[in-house]
């Protein structure tokens, strides 16, 4: 049976809770390697979608035209995407020569979580710190999580890596819900928590410690639990010579390889495809919220809703894989996004919001984990991060062309119904490019060429 087809191995270690054993974490190393998307996703719910840019635009930016202080929140966003992008691959090359995976890793995580750190002395007008500090915590997470992705096929057997991801995203989504709900509640409510002071920033700015503190703190346990994966040579490399230079002859090389990795580039193209999609319906949808004249707070609900609700149904599609296969599962995904995207155009209450909210949250994480765990199964285990890394780097530029779609289409439309629609053929497309995927093709590809490098 193939790798991404197979169901979880039976049993669980003595020490695994019941709990995440049933999430598919069966053995110490899943659960270890799983905390990270615990620890990892705080940041990008507290920080970067929720709490930072409503404090960029009322505190750090005070003063600036809002158009302007817009600008320069886009531009330095974009620079941050643009830069781990490009330096990904290499970087990802570079940490599979030297076989330090994990130093790469820590060493993004230190730097992302000082920059989340430094974010509690943003003071008002101090919106170049507040750039700066959010570009660097933003390069942090995406930078580490290319090296932790690169461990999964190290970490988890064949028949083991549709759960193992699943269950990470799971985890993901119950500790980033957790502290985003904790944060708010003292934003909101800071007579509850003895923060009711002379200094309002003070709830929010506590806000980004914790989640820095909460980063490193959970952090840990992949740092104890999970080993560095052997350094593996190819059969014409001697150890020796700069590190850097052997990145770029294995970028070469894979570049060359390419034809005979097809399945694998085919479903990179899926993926870059249906990920732009998925990217901008999220991207958009705080603005869609806002111009039905939804509150705050129930903007602030809904996403509390995807968090909760995204934890039990990446579980479910994880499970579902070992029935039916990871792509047939990813094309249930993109139906569901696909529904959303419908009922995202013809939007117009609130309810209908939540009901758009429902259906992101019962496809976003399956799909993301089953298409992490598809790809980790078509390529070589010995490139496997500098293959994240360019998984990484499509990932970061979708992020550019549905937006700009929608955008363009909003202009010479005026109605926000269209510029949605637009949104469509992104997930057709991509459903399209998947259908003419062989996942045993490409996991026979990936483990020839494997023997064939190290002889393996």
């Amino acid at each position: 049976m193939s790798g991404t087809d197979a169901g979880p191995a039976n049993g669980a270690e003595r020490g695994v809770p019941r709990f995440l054993a049933r999430l598919g974490l069966t053995r110490r190393e899943h659960v270890a390697w799983a905390f990270y998307d615990w620890a990892n996703s705080a940041l990008w719910t507290t920080v970067i979608t929720a709490v930072f840019p409503i404090y960029y635009a009322k505190v750090a930016a005070e003063g600036l035209d809002p158009r302007v202080a817009d600008g320069r929140f886009t531009r330095a966003t974009t620079l941050c995407l643009a830069l781990a992008a490009i330096s990904a691959p290499v970087l990802g090359a570079v940490a599979d020569f030297s076989g330090r995976r994990k130093r790469w890793l820590a060493a993004f995580l230190f730097v992302g979580a000082a920059a989340t750190a430094s974010m509690f002395w943003i003071q008002r007008g101090e919106w170049l710190f507040a750039l700066v500090a959010f570009g660097l915590a933003n390069l942090g997470a995406i930078g580490s999580m290319v090296f932790y992705d690169s461990l999964l096929p190290h970490v988890a057997r064949a028949d083991e890596l549709d759960r193992v991801s699943s269950g990470g995203y799971a985890l993901g989504y119950l500790g980033g819900g957790l502290l985003l709900a904790l944060n708010l509640a003292w934003i909101q409510r800071p007579d509850w928590f003895g923060l009711d002071g002379a200094d309002p920033t003070l709830p929010t700015r506590l806000s980004f410690l914790s989640v820095a503190v909460w980063w490193l703190v959970f952090s840990i346990p992949l740092f104890r639990g999970v080993k560095e994966p052997p350094r593996t040579l190819e059969r014409d490399e001697t150890g020796a010579g700069s590190p850097w230079r052997v990145a770029f002859t294995r970028l070469w090389e894979t570049v060359r390889e390419l034809k005979r990795h097809r399945h694998a580039v085919i479903f990179m193209l899926a993926f870059f495809a249906y990920s732009d999609g998925i990217g901008t319906i999220i991207r958009m949808s705080s603005l869609l919220g806002s111009h039905i004249g939804m509150s705050q707070g129930n903007l602030i609900g809904a996403f509390l809703l995807v968090q909760f609700v995204g934890m039990p149904f990446a579980f479910l599609f994880g499970w579902a894989a070992g029935r039916f296969g990871a792509k047939r599962m990813i094309f249930v995904a993109l139906a569901s996004f696909l529904a959303a995207t419908l009922v995202a155009s013809r939007m117009s209450t609130t309810r209908e919001f939540y009901l758009l909210a429902l259906l992101v949250a019962a496809s976003l994480g399956g799909c993301q984990a089953l298409s992490r765990s598809l790809f980790a199964s078509l390529v070589p285990k010995h490139k496997s991060a500098e293959c994240f890394g360019l998984f990484s780097s499509l990932e970061r530029f979708s992020a550019i062309l549905g937006p700009l779609v929608y955008g363009l289409v909003l202009e010479h439309s005026g109605a926000t119904g269209p510029a949605v629609l637009s949104v469509a053929p992104f997930f057709l497309v991509g459903a399209v490019l998947l259908a003419f995927v062989d996942v045993g093709a490409g996991q026979r590809a990936a483990a020839e060429s494997e023997r064939e490098a190290t002889g393996a």
